[in-house]
């Protein structure tokens, strides 16, 4: 989840700059819709893919790891807060040692 508000964050950085600069070479009617659409197509939307991929991709933990029913584990960011590492089907940070029921 941290990767994809840090590449927000670094689209931010470029865009608006990017768009300001822009806004003093088009017209203002124009700058409006141009400024509208670069602020959904580069910001907006990659953001809103890649957390469907990150939402698809923990599904899968979610529904079928020992992790998922642990109370050290934060369903929001797929981690175990004991350990402070992310499981996955395959990985279980504790080796299921130190899970306790929710």
């Amino acid at each position: 989840m941290g990767d994809i508000i840090f590449w927000t964050l670094v689209r931010i950085a470029v865009t608006l700059p990017a768009l300001w600069i822009l806004k003093s070479y088009v017209d203002e009617k124009l700058w409006w819709i141009v400024g509208s659409a670069a602020i959904y197509v580069v910001i907006i939307h990659p953001a809103f893919v890649a957390y469907r991929k990150f939402e698809k991709k923990s599904k899968k933990v979610l529904d079928s790891t020992l992790c998922a029913t642990c109370k050290h584990f934060d369903p929001s960011a797929v981690l175990c807060m004991k350990y402070d590492k992310h499981p996955t089907e395959d990985y279980i940070p504790c080796d299921g040692i130190h899970w306790e029921p929710k």
